[in-house]
């Protein structure tokens, strides 16, 4: 069993209510595929799963070796952040995947109604970089060898990333939580 070596905290963008007694986090890189489809699994999931029960956190793992715009899409996800819009920028740029050039970056903060001076001036800041080498680093040390790579309360989770798959172990995890043996 691998754990995560950095708790999910306040640190984290996360969606879902601090309370809830399942924590789902993803190590994901915007340009690659397996997280593309990770995405909409996790969004049907999101959309199934009351905001009480589960909470999902996304960290970065850009790797850049092998996909050349995953480092400045998390960029330009993080610069959004900034202004409180880090999941907006999240979706727009895993539902854009085959889009993620610079001029695409600053479309997507138009279409957010970023502040785009701000939204440019975040983007080179060092602050962002550091966080998400922060990022990084976390998931070297957690184990995290390439992505899409899931914690499930902490614990890496090496099931399929299927629908099926990841709700029923989200489902055992909570019933778990509740006292109860989920079969």
């Amino acid at each position: 069993m691998i754990q995560l070596t950095v708790s999910v905290g306040k640190q984290d963008h996360i969606w879902g209510s601090a309370k809830a007694p399942v924590t789902l986090l993803e190590y994901g890189d915007y340009e690659c595929p397996y997280c593309g489809a990770a995405y909409y699994v996790i969004k049907r999931i999101q959309e199934e799963l009351e905001k009480d029960r589960m909470r999902f956190a996304f960290r970065n793992f850009p790797l850049a070796q092998s996909h050349p715009n995953a480092l400045r899409a998390a960029i330009a996800a993080e610069a959004a952040g900034l202004q409180k819009k880090f999941w907006k920028m999240h979706d727009e740029l895993f539902e854009n995947q085959n889009a993620l050039e610079t001029e695409d970056f600053k479309k997507y903060a138009k279409k957010l109604d970023l502040n785009m001076t701000k939204f440019l001036k975040d983007s080179s800041d060092e602050k962002i970089q550091q966080r998400i080498q922060q990022d990084l680093m976390g998931g070297v040390r957690s184990g995290v060898s390439g992505t899409p790579t899931f914690y499930i309360n902490g614990v890496r989770y090496d099931g399929l990333g299927e629908y099926k798959d990841l709700m029923f172990a989200l489902e055992a995890e909570y019933s778990k939580m509740l006292g109860r043996n989920y079969l």
